[in-house]
């Protein structure tokens, strides 16, 4: 599903798209809402770069045996694995 953010809100927020991406996914990750290869996904960052960034922001990384599941399920499809 699309989501819109008018250039308005970016522009007061002094934020650009990507950014604004960026924020949402940290966000979904500290609150354990997305896995790490979700939340990477959506900042369109490889995950040791999104990892770099939760260890900029002090945010403690939380991988245990679903969340490795479900990224190997991501993988395998887009992947093929």
């Amino acid at each position: 599903m699309p989501v819109t953010i008018s250039d308005e809100v970016l522009t007061a927020a002094q934020m650009s798209e990507l950014e604004s991406k960026q924020e949402l996914a940290l966000t979904l990750f500290q609150q354990e809402r997305l896995t790490l290869a979700q939340a990477s996904g959506l900042a369109e960052m490889s995950q040791l770069a999104f990892q770099a960034r939760l260890a900029d922001r002090q945010i403690p990384i939380h991988y245990g045996v679903e969340e490795f599941r479900e990224d190997l399920r991501t993988l395998r499809r887009t992947e093929g694995l």
